[in-house]
């Protein structure tokens, strides 16, 4: 995301704000912006006196702008973080906004004050939301697309001086999501394994990460496209095999997924490798697999396949399974989209 990473820069080069209020549905980049200025803003020697994490469930506004008000003992500035400030219970009320709204027009110089407002948004609307933009630094982080996270990836390998290879980069992608906290938590625990600025590949990833290069979720994907019955049976038993580290949910999901997807490229007039990709919401590395899944199977049998995965879905929750394990929901719901 642009707008952190500046923010991160500018934060890097010395230059803080009196006012941040980071938002949004993607914790990822309100945790790397707040977490550097909390290891950064101040000495070792000045955190002390002059450092002070609150927790909107447990402070109101006043509270936290008597604290943001206060003369930095011994230091040229304090820092002032609320933590789970979407908790705050009178931020959304005029006795608590009132004097906020204030503050953000005459706030304390010597003062850093960072907001971190996880899981949702202001109200664009409010009064509150336009005096952030203008007064203070305001971070709106939302989750990633499933099509940006492969580029996510690389830039975060980037970042850190490695390469990757594209398999890896789509079996990270497929394997952990658009959960960017624990994809970079995985790169990271992986990445220090190596000292020298090598290009990661899917035998590292197999290895330090623990994704089977031949059996995962986005192999069996694929061998479901290209209609490969072999091989898609030899990866749901090794699931069968392995639960604890292949959980039929997830597996699902990512085929419900693929089959809505394939439903889209269907209708859509212009099929061209752009527009597919565009209309997807995929990264165009995919789209030889969806073009072969369109022709494998067509608009009806896509329906059906839609349905039987919802079908699945209920029984690996407990709904109508009649205690099947999940392999055998996996093995009968594999069965009925390939014959």
């Amino acid at each position: 995301m642009k707008e952190a990473l500046q923010i991160i820069k500018n934060l890097k080069g010395g230059q803080y704000a009196p006012i941040y209020f980071l938002q949004g549905e993607e914790p990822y980049y309100i945790d790397l912006i707040s977490n550097y200025i909390e290891q950064n803003a101040l000495d070792a020697s000045a955190k002390g006196f002059n450092q002070i994490i609150l927790y909107g469930k447990d402070v109101g506004v006043n509270d936290i702008l008597g604290n943001a008000k206060r003369f930095p003992m011994m230091s040229d500035r304090q820092v002032v973080i609320v933590k789970e400030a979407q908790n705050i219970p009178d931020l959304g009320k005029e006795a608590g906004e009132k004097p906020l709204l204030h503050y953000l027009e005459h706030p304390l110089p010597s003062t850093i004050l960072v907001f971190c407002y996880k899981h949702k948004k202001l109200d664009q609307r409010k009064a509150l939301y336009k005096s952030l933009e203008k007064h203070a630094v305001l971070l709106t982080s939302g989750k990633l697309y499933e099509n940006q996270i492969p580029e996510w990836i690389r830039g975060y390998f980037s970042q850190k001086e490695f390469k990757i290879t594209d398999k890896s980069v789509f079996m990270l992608a497929e394997f952990i999501g658009n959960n960017l906290e624990r994809l970079s938590n995985e790169i990271d625990k992986m990445l220090i394994n190596f000292k020298e600025k090598i290009e990661i590949n899917d035998h590292h990833i197999q290895k330090y990460i623990g994704i089977s290069k031949e059996y995962n979720a986005f192999e069996l994907q694929k061998a479901v496209a290209y209609k490969e019955i072999m091989k898609a049976n030899k990866i749901i038993n090794y699931f069968e095999a392995n639960p604890k580290n292949n959980p039929v949910i997830p597996i699902i999901s990512l085929l419900y997924s693929f089959f809505s997807k394939l439903l889209l490229g269907h209708s859509a007039t212009d099929k061209s490798d752009g527009n597919l990709a565009r209309v997807l919401k995929i990264n165009r590395f995919f789209i030889r697999d969806y073009m072969a899944a369109m022709k494998n199977y067509p608009v009806q049998k896509v329906v059906g396949v839609i349905h039987d995965l919802r079908h699945a879905d209920l029984q690996s929750k407990g709904v109508n399974a009649s205690n099947l394990p999940d392999g055998q929901i996996l093995k009968e719901l594999i069965f009925k989209i390939m014959h």
